[in-house]
C-alpha cells in the first residue's frame, strides 16, 4: 500500500478546509524517523489496536507513516513530526484503555485530527461530554471549540455541512446538563418545511406528527441516554417535542433548547424563536446554509441571525467545514466538491 507523506498543521497553523485535512495526510519531504513505543500489557494493546490492527492502518493513512505491532511494542516509521504525533496518540489512548475505556477508530481519528489541525497545543486539549451511557470526545478542533462554547455561552450557533456533529454534540451536551441538574428539561424543535408547518393536517398526536422531522435528534438521545430514560422523560415532558410552528408566545425557562435544521427558518421565525429564551436556559441553533429549502428569494433566518448577532455578549457562532466531517471521508469529499462548485458561482 502506497504511503502518503505528512504535512504538519502544527507548523503551518492551517486549520484545514481541504479534504486532505479530513482524511489522508498531504505530501511532504520530511526526513524519516523510527520510533519504538513500548506498552506494559500486550493484551490491552491488542484490543486497543482493533481487529487485524485496523486502528494502526487508520493511523498509517492519516499520518503518512508505517506502523507495525510486535508483541508489546509498536514501531513507527516516517516523518519525525508525524511519528511524534503517532506516539502521543498511542500513549494517550493506551492510558484511556487502562482506565477501562473502550477505544474505537473514532478515538484514533479524533486525536490525530486535533494534533494535525492545531497551530499550537490547545489549553483545554480534546474537549469531551460525559453522559450516563458514554463519554463523547471531540474529533476535530472545531468540535472542541463547539463543546467549550456550549459550556460558556447561553446561545450558540453551530453552522456547517452535514456530518460534522453539530446536532449530535448539542443533544449530548443537553443530556449531560439534564443529568447534572443544570436544566430541568430538554426541548427539541425543528421547522417542518416539507409540511408547510401545517402539522394539524397530519395524523396522530403531536409526537407522531413531528417524529419524521426530529428523527436525527431522537437517534442522538438514544445514543447518549438509556432508552428507558428517554421514553420515560418523553412521557413526563422532561424531554419535550416542540415544533417551531407552536413556539410563539412561550417563555422557555430552565431548559436546554435545541433548534435543528435552522437554515429553513424565515427571518420572522428565527426572531420569534430566539426571543423565547428564558432564565436559566441555554439555546443551541444548528443548520447548514448549503441546504436551504425555503422558497427562492426568501432569506434564511439562520444566516441573518448569525450575521446580526456577531459580537453580541453571551452569543457564539462556531463554523464547521468539510475538514470537520466525521461521518466518513467520502462524505467530506462530497461536501468539498459542492463547496468548490458553489465558490465558482460566487
Amino acid at each position: 500500500m502506497a504511503k502518503l507523506a505528512f504535512g504538519d498543521r502544527r507548523l503551518t497553523g492551517i486549520r484545514g478546509s481541504s479534504v486532505a485535512g479530513a482524511g489522508r495526510a498531504p505530501k511532504s519531504q520530511a526526513v524519516n524517523k523510527r520510533v519504538v513505543v513500548p506498552f506494559e500489557d500486550n493484551r490491552r494493546l491488542t484490543e486497543m489496536l482493533g481487529e487485524y490492527d485496523s486502528h494502526l492502518a487508520l493511523m498509517e493513512d492519516r499520518l503518512g507513516i508505517e506502523a507495525h505491532a510486535h508483541g508489546n511494542v509498536v514501531i513507527l516509521n516516517g516523518p519525525e513530526t508525524a511519528c511524534d504525533i503517532g506516539r502521543e496518540v498511542l500513549e494517550t489512548l493506551y492510558a484511556r484503555a487502562s482506565r477501562g475505556e473502550h477505544i474505537g477508530a473514532g478515538d484514533f481519528d479524533g486525536l490525530i485530527r486535533h494534533a494535525r489541525q492545531e497551530a499550537k497545543p490547545s489549553e483545554g486539549g480534546q474537549a469531551q461530554i460525559a453522559t450516563r451511557r458514554r463519554v463523547v470526545k471531540a474529533r476535530t478542533v472545531a468540535q472542541s471549540d463547539y463543546i467549550r462554547s456550549l459550556g460558556k455561552s447561553d446561545l450558540v450557533f453551530g453552522v456547517g455541512p452535514a456530518g460534522t456533529g453539530k446536532t449530535y454534540l448539542a443533544v449530548a451536551f443537553a443530556a449531560s446538563c439534564l443529568e447534572r441538574g443544570l436544566v430541568e428539561r430538554i426541548i427539541l424543535s425543528r421547522p417542518a418545511v416539507e409540511a408547510g408547518e401545517r402539522l394539524g393536517f397530519l395524523p396522530g398526536d403531536m409526537r407522531e406528527k413531528v417524529d419524521p422531522y426530529l428523527r436525527p435528534l431522537y437517534d442522538a438521545l438514544y445514543d447518549v441516554l438509556p432508552p428507558e430514560k428517554v421514553e420515560r422523560d418523553l412521557e413526563t415532558g422532561v424531554i419535550e417535542i416542540a415544533p417551531l410552528a407552536f413556539m410563539r408566545g412561550r417563555t422557555l425557562s430552565n431548559a436546554f433548547v435545541i433548534l435543528d435544521e435552522a437554515q429553513n427558518t424565515t427571518s420572522m421565525q428565527m426572531k420569534m424563536f430566539l426571543t423565547r429564551l428564558g432564565e436559566g436556559s441555554k439555546m443551541v441553533v444548528t443548520g447548514d446554509p448549503s441546504q436551504i429549502d425555503l422558497p427562492f428569494g426568501m432569506t434564511s433566518g439562520l444566516e441573518e441571525a448569525v450575521r446580526l448577532l456577531a459580537g453580541v455578549n453571551g452569543i457564539e457562532a462556531v463554523h464547521f467545514t468539510a475538514a470537520d466531517v466525521v461521518r466518513r471521508d467520502l462524505v467530506a469529499r462530497i461536501v468539498e466538491a459542492y463547496e468548490a462548485s458553489q465558490a465558482k458561482k460566487v
